[in-house]
């Protein structure tokens, strides 16, 4: 999370000050120098920006390029004013241009880490499913998915409670929202309650337990990491479930 937040900031920072740097760096050429020219070498930046950050940091870029072309690349110089209309036209295109390779640079970037994510969180079902169907006993998947939770949900502690539903914790849904009372958490914005949340067990219509799970503060796990985890707690369900082989007594 703080190496998020630590690129995205750099990028917002990127966009601000990168668009100009290159502008005022391409000032000594613009006699010689096309704007069209100029403004792809800007788009180039908008793109790179992009790539390293968020929506926000490319819609920032385009913006920031599409401004400083206009002060330093067109007529008259040093002045927020565009008298040629090809110049006009430059500038909106590279406005538009920017923000529309901004976002697709954004979304590759974000479909990048969902895929490389996706690839974990499907080893970390199979994982459980497989030791689920397994002769082993049902503890083992219980200890399996508390570690999982707990790194998965970024969690400080987690235990299982078998067959309980003593009071009313907030409770993460089959769905994956979490709802406190009769009131849905918003997970994305307010991070998950401060207090254990539970996460209930089935399998096949039944209820077989819950892990009670004590949040991280300012932990904020995505839906897609809830989802995952709600998959994995149904797995315990299905081990306890599942008729284990006879032991031999002979």
């Amino acid at each position: 999370m703080l190496h998020r937040l630590t690129r995205d900031g750099t990028a917002i920072l990127a966009a601000v000050v990168a668009p100009l740097a290159v502008a005022a760096v391409l000032v000594p050429f613009r006699g010689s120098f096309s704007n069209t020219n100029a403004a792809l070498v800007l788009v180039v930046v908008v793109v790179g920006v992009a790539a390293i950050g968020n929506r926000l940091a490319g819609a920032l870029a385009a913006l920031s390029a599409a401004v400083w072309f206009d002060f330093f690349l067109t007529m008259p110089y040093e002045r927020f004013t565009i008298t040629r209309s090809a110049d006009v036209t430059t500038a909106v295109l590279l406005l538009a241009v920017g923000l529309a390779v901004s976002q697709l640079a954004a979304r590759a970037r974000r479909l990048q880490v969902i895929a490389i994510t996706d690839a974990g969180y499907l080893s970390q079902i199979r994982h459980t499913a497989e030791l689920a169907q397994s002769a082993t006993g049902p503890d083992a998947v219980v200890d399996l998915v508390r570690d999982q939770l707990t790194r998965l949900l970024q969690l400080s502690g987690c235990r299982f409670e078998y067959g309980s539903l003593l009071g009313h914790p907030p409770r993460l849904e089959q769905d994956g929202t979490v709802v406190s009372g009769r009131t849905r958490w918003d997970v994305d914005r307010l991070g998950l309650p401060d207090q254990e949340v539970e996460l209930r067990t089935l399998a096949g219509g039944h209820f077989y337990g819950r892990f009670m799970m004590r949040p991280t503060p300012g932990a904020a796990p995505s839906l897609q990491a809830r989802l995952v985890a709600v998959t994995i707690a149904n797995q315990v369900g299905a081990a306890l479930n599942t008729p284990r082989p006879a032991r031999d007594g002979g």
